[in-house]
């Protein structure tokens, strides 16, 4: 076997890089800690700090709410946009203006498929949202997880890998395989027991 690529840093905290075979290369997956973080996060005096900045920062924007003509529409877009830029990670095409035209049913010439996948993020999210959202709501669970990701997948191009269930297959970012990948995700028989650990 060849000799093992080096191994990348991790913070301690957030979890380790393993070593993991593939065929005749070796990689290095990531492997998260269980939460709770152990030991527990010290808010010290720096932390304070950046708590407290983002706090008044949060303030600051619901402020800005008020002078909004109707709120709902600015969140309404600002989901949109975040859904745009999300789903041209996973490569699709479509624009805010497609995705805003799709939703009204006026979309001739838009990319179709491409912006159905991005109107996917959204009804993924909306669902994830109003499942967490009223009082006395089950806790965030695998189950929610797999709900959220069947929506995400249920057309388009990931409509044919397995919606709403745990991937059975490594994955990795960056690099034509796993060894030459900028990050690898744990092996998939451990996704389930890390997504319990959270």
């Amino acid at each position: 076997m060849p000799a093992s690529p080096p191994r990348p840093q991790a913070s301690a905290r957030a979890g380790e890089f393993r070593l993991a075979q593939d065929g005749p290369e070796g990689f290095w997956a990531f492997h998260p800690r269980p939460l709770p973080p152990d030991p527990p996060l010290l808010v010290d005096v720096a932390m304070q700090t950046l708590l407290d900045r983002a706090n008044q920062a949060l303030g600051r924007l619901d402020g800005v709410t008020l002078l909004l003509p109707d709120p709902d529409q600015f969140i309404y877009t600002f989901v949109r946009k975040e859904a745009v830029l999300s789903s041209q990670i996973e490569g699709t095409q479509s624009s805010l203006s497609d995705l805003l035209l799709f939703e009204h049913d006026a979309a001739p010439g838009a990319l179709i498929e491409d912006t159905g996948e991005t109107s996917n993020y959204i009804a993924a999210l909306n669902h994830g949202l109003a499942q967490i959202t009223p009082p006395g709501a089950p806790p965030r669970s695998a189950r929610l997880l797999r709900e959220v990701h069947a929506r995400l997948l249920r057309s388009g191009r990931g409509a044919r890998k397995a919606p709403g269930e745990f991937r059975r297959t490594q994955n990795w970012l960056g690099g034509s395989r796993p060894a030459l990948a900028r990050f690898v995700p744990p092996p998939a028989p451990e996704v389930p027991p890390a997504i319990a650990a959270c």
